[in-house]
């Protein structure tokens, strides 16, 4: 398994793997970097967490802005935010993303299945 992670989460993610951007554990670096650390975490706790509570669209959306912000004042600036508020941006985007796409995709199922019964109940 830890090969697999070390080869793979960062081909997945897309991750530049800098070990100044990234967390060691017991002297070693982690496989992805501190922001897309926090994007797994954040997947992974929406997937786990989506029937005890999800949030509504606007709210999904609105976990999107930190990271993004955060990433543009980087490029645009000098300012270097520091691992753990990495961490914590990458959490809200991964599940706010996570979120937004079961919202979407439970919305499409919806409106096929309404078009179907419609549909039906015409022919």
């Amino acid at each position: 398994m830890r090969d697999w992670a070390y080869k793979w989460l960062p081909i997945i993610f897309g991750c530049h793997c800098r070990p100044e951007r990234s967390f060691f554990l017991h002297g070693k670096q982690l496989p992805l970097c501190a922001r897309c650390t926090g994007e797994l975490v954040g997947i992974l706790t929406a997937v786990g967490s989506w029937w005890l509570w999800h949030p509504s669209a606007a709210l999904a959306g609105s976990m999107l802005v930190p990271l993004i912000a955060d990433g543009l004042v980087q490029l645009c600036t000098t300012y270097e935010s520091r691992n753990l508020r990495r961490l914590w941006t990458g959490i809200l985007f991964g599940y706010g993303l996570t979120a937004l796409f079961f919202l979407s995709t439970a919305w499409v199922f919806r409106q096929g299945r309404d078009l179907g019964l419609a549909w039906r109940a015409g022919a």
